[in-house]
């Protein structure tokens, strides 16, 4: 039950139902989100060890990490609001998601064979560029195959995968790593391989129902859907949210400063992953039931109260229970700030908004990782994490100047 900001849970909003559950889901939804879990496992191989690869190997700064991480995601941002609008305009949005998907898979064996840290720099921007392709399309795919009472459980479902992905990949790097002692380079070319087997997978099997091409009403970036207002008020909390979402790589620089070693950081990356691929898609669904923006104020706040924690670590331990909290920011959060962006705009704006919404994110992301590595660098690791902290609660004040959704 719903009525304004007070929600009735009742014990079935998280007991999960498993076959009923993704019965509902489309094929699509299904495919996509298979995807997303081969290309995160392939990723997550390689991100947990990258900042100490730069660093210990490369010789990199933290503020050059900062630059590397914000760099690549602002570009990716900037490409997700192009290639949103222009799938917008196309019969199908599927050249899109497959071409993004394959620079991925191809940007991982050049970070195996990096000499210098600019290499590094590169492979990033192209992984990154592949992000950028895919990521407004795909997710405009899934909204466009999902009726609207449904979407927080899609997003929320492809995140879960997602997430999964991200604990898969881990302990790949740790049985590599630690089992069969696997050089580190010859670890990242084995990357390659959950994301080839993706890429074929799109090609194969991914069918998209045509819609009617624009693109004879102008240039994709021309001719514009107006937004609604909401949808702007919106955009401006997300971008706050994401001037305090700075890269993650500094929790595992901060971790390893810390005296975790090198072999247990992908532990750690794998031990938050679990928490967000076993609730997303339950918490997803949640925001279809309930107002998405309590999920998304109890998210950001509660990301602020772990910024304010985390300095203050300085054992295994500790670091893990960090590691598994930090994972209920994003599980309350994800899903349902997709589906909320994609209740508040026109179908025909469906890519356009959410590239928007990319684009916003990654430049703040950019600036925000950028501000938090001189501040960590330059000042203090606890000074940097409480700027965060206090970015998160303007963020979650910020949502709910939003109007709520008319039915």
């Amino acid at each position: 039950m719903k009525d304004g900001l007070f929600v009735t849970l009742d014990r079935s909003s998280f007991i999960p139902h498993p076959s009923s559950f993704v019965a509902k889901l489309k094929p699509q939804v299904r495919l996509l989100s298979f995807i997303s879990l081969l290309n995160d496992s392939a990723s997550e191989m390689i991100y947990p060890l990258l900042p100490v690869f730069l660093t210990s190997v490369l010789g990199a700064t933290p503020v050059t990490i900062g630059v590397i991480e914000g760099a690549a995601d602002g570009l990716a941002s900037i490409l997700k609001l192009v290639a949103g609008s222009i799938s917008d305009r196309l019969p199908h949005r599927k050249p899109l998601v497959v071409a993004g998907y394959a620079l991925a898979a191809a940007s991982r064996a050049l970070i195996a064979v990096a000499g210098r840290w600019p290499t590094v720099f590169t492979a990033r921007l192209i992984d990154r560029t592949g992000k950028g392709i895919r990521s407004a399309p795909r997710d405009a795919i899934i909204a466009d195959v999902t009726p609207p009472a449904e979407r927080g459980h899609a997003f929320g479902f492809q995140r879960a995968f997602d997430h999964t992905g991200a604990v898969i990949g881990p302990l790949l790097a740790l049985f590599f790593l630690n089992l069969l002692h696997v050089p580190m380079r010859t670890l990242f070319m084995i990357a390659v391989i959950p994301g080839a087997i993706g890429v074929v997978m799109l090609v194969l099997f991914l069918k998209e129902e045509p819609r009617k091409s624009r693109a004879s009403e102008g240039p994709a970036l021309n001719a514009s859907v107006p937004l609604p207002s909401r949808f702007w008020l919106a955009i401006t909390a997300v971008a706050l949210f994401s001037l305090a979402n700075s890269s993650d790589a500094f929790l595992i620089l901060q971790a390893h400063a810390s005296g975790v070693s090198t072999a247990m950081l992908p532990a750690l990356w794998a031990a938050h992953h679990v928490i967000k691929s076993l609730f997303s898609t339950r918490a997803g669904a949640l925001s279809d039931r309930v107002d998405r923006r309590l999920l998304l104020v109890a998210g950001w706040s509660c990301y602020a109260l772990i910024y304010v924690i985390f300095p203050f670590a300085r054992s295994l331990r500790f670091f893990v229970a960090l590691f598994v909290l930090y994972a209920i920011p994003f599980t309350l959060s994800e899903g349902a700030e997709r589906a909320w962006i994609s209740d508040l705009v026109p179908a025909e704006g469906r890519g356009k908004s959410f590239g928007i919404y990319y684009l916003a994110n990654g430049l703040c992301v950019l600036a925000g990782t950028i501000l938090f590595g001189e501040i960590y660098q330059h000042i203090a690791p606890r000074a940097a994490f409480w700027t965060g902290a206090g970015l998160a609660l303007a963020a979650a004040a910020a949502v709910m100047i939003v109007p709520r959704r008319r039915s």
